[in-house]
């Protein structure tokens, strides 16, 4: 054997003489600071005492992730605790709760890097689940270069389940907590009654989602749209997200195998999340076989009762923000 290998190798440097051997990049991710964008509100600024910038990184399959870094200026990156920040469906690093939490948690001591994921804006229900995961991990690998050594995931709504995903799925040592906000349970099983509502359009929406897969026309929008909000919808999105039998956006799977403590919170008037759904992953998570160390489940009293402000924490932003917090301090982060 030994003199075969011997052989093939003398072969190799016969057919390719004097060719140097040098390493070589396939992929990379990049990041850069960038401008402001001239879309935000003035009143997406800085607080007196911390820093904001605005990033554009490359994830690992080219995509472009546009993010708010924002930071506490007498702080250097090393001794800061860095927040990841996910946004909901269609979703962005400025609006309600990301933003708002962003200004509130910089001002409190911590970082965060609030990104727009290939779902952001216009771009809703065209997404494929599993290719969010490469630009929660562009923001983690940015976060490593720009020098922070803990960093924190937060995930908002369907963010929530996106920071799952990652969360159990890559055990690094430097993610020390996740956060999950306006957190649904198992996204198929709920969106179901709520998104389609019609069993047979509901039928007629897979059979649509499988021909596009098989077609290589799985990126495409599909004929049918969302029923619920009449929204167009690509077949990857509905086949990762919204079918029953390839969905994987189940967080009752997910959270028992997440090797880190989780804070959850809900606003008590939220109309999007009912009031089980978070005790169904309290279950999960503390379940026999369960990876959790440590979970937590708070729910933010709202004076308005139940209103369409209560999933993004319109009027409770500063309890969502001190809950945090003080969780994170709890945690010795």
């Amino acid at each position: 054997m030994g003199k075969l290998l011997a052989a093939i190798a003398c072969v190799v440097i016969a057919a390719f003489p004097g060719t140097p051997l040098r390493a070589e990049t396939a992929v990379s991710i990049d990041y850069s600071f960038v401008d402001r964008p001239a879309q935000l509100p003035a009143t997406f600024a800085a607080a007196a005492g911390t820093t904001l910038r605005f990033m554009a990184l490359k994830a690992i399959d080219g995509e472009r992730i546009d993010g708010a870094l924002w930071q506490p200026a007498s702080k250097a990156a090393a001794d800061t605790t860095l927040v990841i920040g996910v946004p909901g469906s269609g979703g962005n690093f400025a609006r309600a709760p990301i933003g708002p939490l962003s200004s509130a948690l910089s001002a409190k001591g911590y970082g965060m890097l609030a990104i727009n994921t290939r779902q952001h804006d216009e771009r809703v229900n065209t997404d494929n689940f599993l290719d969010v995961r490469r630009d929660i991990e562009a923001a983690i690998y940015t976060a490593r270069a720009l020098g922070y050594r803990k960093l924190v995931l937060f995930g908002h709504s369907l963010g929530n389940i996106q920071a799952q995903y990652y969360a159990a799925n890559n055990w690094d040592p430097d993610i020390k907590a996740v956060v999950l906000a306006g957190m649904f349970a198992n996204l198929p099983w709920k969106a179901r009654p709520k998104t389609v509502a019609d069993e047979d359009a509901f039928r007629q929406q897979s059979k649509a989602a499988f021909k596009a897969l098989r077609d290589g026309k799985e990126d495409e929008l599909l004929p049918q749209r969302m029923r619920r909000t009449g929204q167009p919808v690509t077949g990857q999105h509905f086949l990762t997200y919204r079918s029953e039998a390839s969905s994987t956006a189940d967080g009752t799977y997910w959270i028992k195998r997440i090797p880190r403590p989780i804070l959850m919170v809900r606003d008590a008037g939220d109309t999007v999340i009912e009031p089980f759904e978070p005790y169904t992953l309290l279950s999960a998570a503390t379940s026999e076989g369960s990876l959790v160390p440590d979970i937590k489940y708070e729910l933010l009293p709202n004076a308005k009762g139940p209103n369409p402000g209560g999933h993004p924490f319109i009027d409770t932003a500063q309890a969502l923000a001190d809950a945090t917090a003080a969780w994170l301090g709890e945690q010795g982060l």
